[in-house]
């Protein structure tokens, strides 16, 4: 058939340059192509010259086109044939019988007793890639064929750089936005955060937190639930050398156990079902800055190995990448529980926490520094009244003072935070009163040593008892007020504000019976 090889290049180049999107233009040209070459289906190929690899971007068919993103390593011995630049397009009568075919018969994208017809892509002297036309049957191409496509050498790599790099900026945007909308997030968390105490109850921690800021050693912050660990782990970053980097938050208890590496280490395009795109990881947002792994207590046994060897090696690698990332981070970690004690129930490594605890700071409860409670009730009721738009900050009813001086606060600054925003909601603009409406507040809900409650708490008696003693007898008295209810809007959780399966937990640890076996 007699081919007027002006228009078969207008009519091919208008398709083959009418979309950035590799499958696109793939297709539409395909589909034109296949009336003067008896192809199959088509392959378009990338060369990365830096990794060495061959990718397989496209493919096409008269069914439609797809995206592969399949890529090989080029062996050694055949290295020279894909990297040459010679402008030369060749009908292959079998692919089993060219060398640059052996990597993709072996993924099984090519079938060994195809015929092939190779068109080389050249930009600026170096490879860019290829498209390469498939007949299922041996011997079905010609050189009159290979000469024709070979007329669409320059449209086709042209058309396959402007796609690269059309993904690259897409890429790059991507992660632009990504890095703005966690900086954004973690920044919001931070701004407006003071250390209310720093002079009085705090002094000391404040005291090391300025030590060790300039530093890049590892901080690890012990301390009870709500005692606000990752306030102390950002006046750490803020006052480091690091403080214009990133500040990345990983709440290690809140990640699922089959999402960990993906969340901490990122993911390449196609690592698994619904990675949709590339992805980093915590660790790798972190570049620069400080990451914070909050509750680390909580990771289980393979995510503390991977975490060691990120802390060894300074490097992650991300879930279906070949390549370690190298990472700059400053790691502050945090938990509320006995690290020590796990390490020796073998639920902990002990060598992860050497890696941790070089600098372990330990961070008092409230009922430890009550002398900053009138301090943290003006700044919370400041705070909540303008996020409320209460107007002028209520005053407290005489005497309130002394009643919040008195309680536990067994939440610790959260739960003091928490009365403050339910006193403001009830007190409906008037006067500060925390009455019988926070039933935490009650007198007869302030423990001591005795069998049940007392009217009010014996300092001296408190200092004997084991912390295990008073959270559990604490946890037994919220179940008699909810009837041994732990989950939902009127159940114990709710009430000691911490998560359902947290407060389950720590009633298995405690011995405490809830269910079934709860009940009387």
């Amino acid at each position: 058939m007699r081919v007027d090889e002006n228009e078969f290049f207008r009519e091919a180049t208008l398709r083959i340059c009418g979309s950035l999107d590799v499958e696109t233009f793939l297709y539409k040209s395909f589909v034109y192509i296949s009336q003067f070459v008896p192809a199959d289906s088509a392959v378009l190929t990338h060369f990365n010259r830096q990794k060495g690899e061959h990718i397989a971007l496209a493919k096409s068919s008269t069914e439609g086109g797809s995206l592969l993103n399949l890529s090989v390593s080029v062996p050694s011995e055949i290295r020279p044939f894909v990297v040459r630049t010679d402008k030369q397009s060749m009908a292959v009568k079998r692919a089993a019988t060219h060398p640059t075919a052996q990597p993709w018969i072996a993924k099984g994208l090519l079938d060994k007793d195809a015929s092939l017809l190779i068109l080389r892509l050249v930009m600026d002297g170096d490879i860019v890639g290829g498209v390469i036309f498939v007949a299922e049957e041996s011997c079905r191409f010609t050189q009159e064929h290979a000469d024709l496509v070979s007329l669409l050498r320059e449209p086709f790599a042209v058309a396959l750089s402007n796609s690269i790099r059309y993904r690259e900026l897409l890429e790059l945007k991507e992660l632009l936005a990504e890095d703005n909308r966690f900086l954004h997030s973690e920044l919001r968390q931070i701004a407006g955060e003071e250390i209310i105490g720093a002079d009085f109850g705090l002094k000391g921690v404040m005291e090391m937190v300025r030590q060790v800021a300039p530093l890049s050693s590892p901080v690890l912050l012990l301390g009870e639930t709500g005692t606000g660990k990752e306030v102390i782990a950002g006046a750490i970053h803020t006052l480091s050398p690091r403080k214009d980097g990133p500040f990345i938050t990983v709440n290690c208890g809140a990640i699922p156990e089959n999402l960990i590496d993906s969340e901490l280490f990122g993911h390449e395009k196609g690592a698994f079902t619904g990675a949709i795109s590339r992805t980093r990881g915590r660790f790798e947002r972190a570049h620069g800055g400080t990451i914070f792994l909050d509750e680390v207590g909580e990771l289980q046994a393979d995510a503390q190995v991977r975490l060691l060897r990120v802390l060894q090696e300074r490097e992650i690698e991300r879930v279906g990448g070949t390549e370690p990332i190298k990472v700059d981070i400053r790691v502050i970690a945090a938990t509320n529980r006995d690290l020590e004690a796990m390490i020796r129930d073998g639920t902990f490594r002990e060598d992860l926490y050497f890696r941790l605890a070089v600098f372990p700071i330990a961070i008092p409860p409230l009922r430890d520094r009550k002398g900053d409670i009138p301090l943290l009730v003006q700044h919370f009721a400041h705070k909540k009244s303008r996020e409320m738009g209460l107007g002028d900050t209520p005053t407290l009813m005489p005497g309130t003072l002394d009643r919040l001086m008195a309680y536990y606060w067994p939440g610790n600054i959260r739960e003091l935070e928490n009365a403050v925003e339910r006193a403001l909601i009830l007190s409906k603009g008037g006067i500060l009163a925390f009455d019988d409406s926070h039933a935490l507040l009650k007198p007869e809900h302030v423990y001591a040593s005795g069998a049940g409650p007392r009217t009010h708490l014996d300092l001296q008696d408190t200092d004997s008892l084991e912390l295990d003693r008073i959270v559990t007898r604490h946890i037994r008295h919220v179940l008699e007020l909810t009837g041994g209810k732990v989950g939902g809007d009127e159940g114990a959780a709710r009430l000691l504000q911490v998560n359902p399966s947290t407060l389950r937990k720590r009633m298995r640890k405690l011995g405490i019976p809830f269910g079934r076996k709860g009940k009387q």
